[in-house]
């Protein structure tokens, strides 16, 4: 037997060392994993690394054969990437019970890779021998057709060469429609669409083939379920990237991005994705991202580079994408496992990270001046607010946040983000009773600011307050409408970003805020512009922008004397303006607008 736990923390040592060429997402799993083999040696962590449970299972399917291409017939030998694959996810076990730490899995990679012959070896173990009482096994997928890829490629394993001699001593029978183990009374099968005919099935493992071609999260959905009965089943989902931003395998996906980047912590979830790297224009010096047609980066993707996947037919199909633009989408997503039409992540979440300061306390600020960002367009979703204080330290601004959240109790039981429902019963956002936010909680949250600190205005979007804009303005309280535009928000996204990587922002590590700064995309238009977006509903940048409206403010106020008396808004394009009183006049221009404020 080979030494597939050293060959593992081997390829996760070559990654780290820039010996093999991964992209971030690799680069972090295998950060993760060598975490963990430090964690576990703390009592207070419940789990630990058993080697040999890890080698099991590539030993298993080590006595499978491969069904197609050159090496038809013969025993497979699995590449470093996979044993690291197999180690991590079934070598991790409880403690205290020796019961499997991972329940679910995703694993994203380019078409040629060897995804099913994985997943067909994985199937074949979870049916035969790992040791479960009546183990159901499933193979799904949108269609019938793709579900039999993983059963039908399982059952020509066990018919061909050495499957043979498995088979026989592991006394699996092969039939036309299912794959039966007689000894622990187990089945596999495949099933597509229809998938509701296991609402009450005790699935003990659900391989969910090419989850971005699942148009609904229907199947996902009642596998999850299904897997509630038993105490180490197993959802494992397989993919190449798509097309489909609002789609189930988007969504787990950037779940599990973002418990790689630390946003979530989840113990229960393995993932890891094989793509190119977007790049880091705001690293210091900046790091470009890869160009898609150059050979050098498709390695990165492509972990059977080589293997599998050989370089001269991704230099045709490369070629192709180059002189015919509609090829290139096929080419990004299917051989290079890029999302198209995602733009591209704000926020270096682990930087983000860097500027949370758990013992920051807000009351510290009493009576220095603040500025109040909101986003009020949520009526019935979450509404953020944020106070944003300053200091001004060696001829650098520092900024310090505050959030505070508010929902409404009913979207948050019905919210498909278990983190938000989590967060309310933790206190961190407020509940309001019925469908939609009390606004009243957000005036009081308002006007305690104003007694407690010098408030000097109170920037929100402009859509859905106008009445409880007017009641504060009524009490004096300088509330400004700041139009959600690039020529608002670019300035003050890019100041941002310039300070979590100076260390000059600070928070008090506010999880909510994390995840939708996390949450944040952006397309740089033709001058490098940015904009918030979002790639879906589900994932709110609200806390975000309520900042981005904060710091728009903050901006215009001058480090040296004789700073600014007034602040508005262009009234010809709608850009923050500042400026000098002049007879009592409150109408801006901006400079941008070719007439210069007076100052």
């Amino acid at each position: 037997m080979r030494p597939y736990a050293q060959i593992a923390a081997d390829y996760c040592a070559d990654v780290l060392a820039g010996r093999i060429l991964a992209c971030k997402w690799v680069r972090l799993a295998c950060e993760r994993q060598q975490r963990d083999l430090t964690r576990a040696a703390d009592p207070a962590f419940p789990y630990t690394y058993d080697e040999a449970k890890g080698a099991r299972v590539c030993l298993f399917i080590e006595k499978l054969p491969h069904i197609k291409g050159p090496l038809s017939g013969q025993t497979i030998v699995l590449e470093p990437w996979q044993l690291f694959i197999l180690c991590t996810a079934f070598g991790w076990v409880r403690k205290d019970t020796g019961k499997r730490r991972f329940r679910r899995v995703y694993i994203e990679v380019p078409r040629g890779n060897g995804k099913s012959a994985l997943s067909s070896g994985v199937a074949l173990y979870m049916l035969a021998a790992d040791g479960e009482g009546g183990p159901e096994v499933y193979s799904a997928a949108r269609v019938k057709e793709q579900a039999r890829i993983v059963f039908d490629v399982a059952k020509k394993m066990l018919r061909t060469g050495p499957g043979i001699k498995l088979r026989q001593h592991f006394g699996i029978q092969v039939l036309e429609h299912s794959i039966i183990h007689p000894a622990s009374n187990g089945i596999f099968t495949a099933v597509s669409s229809d998938a509701q005919a296991l609402d009450g099935g005790n699935v003990h493992y659900g391989c969910l083939d090419e989850l971005h071609a699942h148009p609904t999260s229907e199947v996902y959905d009642v596998f999850d379920t299904a897997t509630g009965k038993r105490d180490q089943s197993m959802l494992w989902a397989i993919t190449t990237a798509g097309v489909d931003l609002t789609g189930i395998c988007y969504s787990t996906r950037d779940y599990i991005l973002k418990v790689l980047e630390g946003v979530f912590e989840d113990e229960r979830w393995f993932g890891v994705v094989y793509t190119i790297d977007e790049g880091d224009p705001n690293a210091d010096p900046p790091i470009p991202g890869d160009d898609w047609a150059d050979p050098a980066t498709w390695k990165k993707a492509n972990p059977n580079y080589g293997v599998s996947v050989f370089p001269d037919d991704l230099e045709m199909k490369a070629k192709k994408a180059l002189q015919q633009v509609s090829a290139q989408t096929n080419f990004r997503t299917k051989h290079l496992d890029i999302w198209q039409g995602t733009g591209s992540n704000w926020m270096d979440m682990r930087r983000f990270a860097r500027c949370a300061d758990r013992g920051l306390n807000e009351a510290d600020f009493a009576g220095k001046q603040c500025v109040i960002g909101l986003d009020l367009a949520a009526k019935i979703d979450l509404l953020s607010g944020v106070r944003v204080f300053w200091e001004d330290i060696d001829g650098k601004r520092h900024y310090y946040a505050f959030w505070s959240h508010w929902m409404p109790e009913l979207r948050i039981a019905a919210t498909e983000v278990v983190a938000l429902r989590q967060w309310a019963g933790e206190g961190l956002i407020q509940e309001c009773p019925g469908e939609s936010n009390d606004f009243n909680k957000v005036k009081d949250w308002i006007r305690d600011a104003c007694r407690a600190y010098d408030v000097l205005t109170v920037g929100h979007d402009p859509w859905g307050a106008l009445e409880m804009e007017n009641d504060l303005i009524n009490e004096g309280i300088p509330m400004l409408a700041i139009q959600q535009i690039t020529k608002n928000f670019s300035p003050a996204m890019k100041e941002l970003e310039s300070a979590v990587y100076d260390g000059r922002f600070h928070f008090n590590g506010d999880p909510v805020t994390a995840w939708a700064v996390s949450n944040v995309i952006v397309k740089p238009d033709a001058n490098d512009n940015i904009f918030p977006r979002k790639a879906k509903d589900v994932n709110k940048i609200d806390p975000a922008v309520a900042l981005f409206n904060a710091i728009i403010r903050v901006m215009t106020v001058e480090t040296s004397s004789g700073g600014v008396d007034v602040f508005g808004s262009c009234v010809k394009c709608g850009a923050v303006c500042a400026g000098k009183l002049k007879d009592g006049a409150l109408e801006f221009i901006c400079s941008d607008c070719k007439k210069v404020l007076d100052k």
